[in-house]
């Protein structure tokens, strides 16, 4: 069974602030798959030289580290654990160090990884939403694509409201999980599924596109085009919908925390996240 799973950010104070001052809303303005043509409100393939930074018009650096998940990392600013690769992927690498000497919620920080957002830089509502990555591997390794409310500042976590649109455990390397969290459907309680690549094949092992297509009402999730949950208000026992409004991006790998357990023995580092490009495509019609 699914551990219990707390929001997971860090320095949420500078976070709010952030996120009152606000994004650019884009609105979609038909439903995802109906006949008008597509248009793309945000991408980013991230072309550029090996060893740069990603573009800060598009992204921050979150940094710090997370007590609420009791997840092990610091997530570091600047090109330390995020860069580019010269070949048009930004890697996010995690790694057992602690060059800075950073303190985390259980003493001297034992791993450093990177967490990236799009807030104050891009928000969405409705759309198609994907990112095209290759996933690390081992016990206590945890990478994430959501999304989170933009009026997070203002109403906080959970009725600003989350969408995992991609969650691996490194345990569990051929799975991938997607999920809401929103007011009486949080942490545990999140309503969403899993999806498992067959002939056991892992993750890890080759480039996969992870996405939602979010409409009024109702979000589906898929693999590589195949669909493999959707949600509508009818899923939520009577609580409420709060998708219906800009939310913005956000990419991490995070290390240990309640659901994935600690790292082990077994566990390799430094692991690596991988993307290839993250895209979102409105109707444009």
């Amino acid at each position: 069974m699914r551990s219990p799973r707390l929001l997971r950010s860090c320095l949420l104070t500078a976070l709010s602030a952030t996120l009152v001052a606000g994004a650019a809303v884009v609105p979609a303005h038909a439903a995802p798959g109906s006949v008008a043509a597509a248009a793309v409100t945000f991408s980013d393939t991230f072309d550029g030289p090996a060893g740069s930074g990603v573009d800060p018009g598009k992204w921050q650096l979150e940094t710090g580290d997370n007590v609420n998940n009791h997840e092990r990392q610091y997530y570091t600013s600047g090109t330390d654990n995020a860069k580019l690769d010269g070949q048009g992927n930004l890697v996010i690498e995690a790694r057992r160090e602690n060059p800075g000497n950073h303190q985390c919620w259980y003493g001297s920080c034992e791993y450093t990884s990177a967490r990236l957002n799009t807030s104050g830089r891009f928000a969405a509502t409705y759309g198609h939403v994907e990112a095209r990555m290759k996933l690390p591997r081992g016990q206590g390794v945890w990478p994430a694509f959501w999304m989170l409310g933009q009026d997070f500042g203002e109403v906080g976590w959970p009725d600003s409201g989350e969408i995992d649109i991609m969650e691996n455990v490194g345990s569990e390397p051929s799975t991938v999980h997607g999920t809401l969290h929103g007011p009486g459907y949080s942490g545990e309680g999140g309503i969403g599924a899993g999806y498992t690549l067959p002939d056991g094949r892992a993750f890890a092992d080759d480039f996969h596109t992870f996405a939602v297509d979010w409409a009024p009402d109702r979000i589906s999730w898929s693999v590589d085009g195949t669909v493999y949950q959707t949600r509508t208000p009818a899923d939520l026992n009577g609580n409420p919908w709060v998708f219906d409004k800009p939310f913005f991006l956000i990419l991490n790998l995070a290390v240990g925390g309640y659901w994935p357990g600690d790292p082990d023995g077994s566990t390799i580092f430094p692991q690596q996240l991988v993307i290839d490009e993250v895209k979102v495509t409105t109707s444009d019609g």
